[in-house]
């Protein structure tokens, strides 16, 4: 915890504090979401609402406060970058990479041989 709030000094700026309160108020009244201090995901939080938000006074303030406190870049760079997708506790490839390469192991598809029926009808 205690290491927590030293990474969280730049909340005791009472200017800085009142952007923050200011982002979690228009996302409550956006998202119907309660963003809480004590996360540790705030940061990462308050960045992803203020992307998806409508709103151009919550992205005004979360631009304000990203420039008021230099550290947040820093804390979302580091995030993203250890961030990997995941499903199961397995690594899942990003879609960007996976769309942009072909599988070369799999033969192309070919049409059936055989004739499907379904419910007494001929499919496809």
């Amino acid at each position: 915890m205690a290491s927590l709030a030293s990474e969280r000094n730049w909340l005791f700026n009472p200017a800085i504090m009142k952007k923050v309160q200011q982002c979690r108020r228009l996302i409550q009244m956006e998202f119907g979401v309660k963003v809480h201090l004590t996360e540790e995901a705030l940061v990462e939080q308050l960045a992803s609402y203020a992307g998806k938000s409508r709103s151009d006074t919550l992205s005004r303030t979360w631009g304000e406060l990203q420039e008021a406190v230099p550290e947040l870049a820093d804390v979302l760079v580091q995030n993203e970058a250890t961030s990997k997708r995941s499903y199961r506790g397995q690594a899942v490839p990003d879609a960007e990479t996976s769309a942009s390469t072909p599988p070369s192991d799999e033969p192309p598809a070919q049409p059936r041989k055989s004739k499907v029926i379904y419910r007494g009808r001929v499919v496809g």
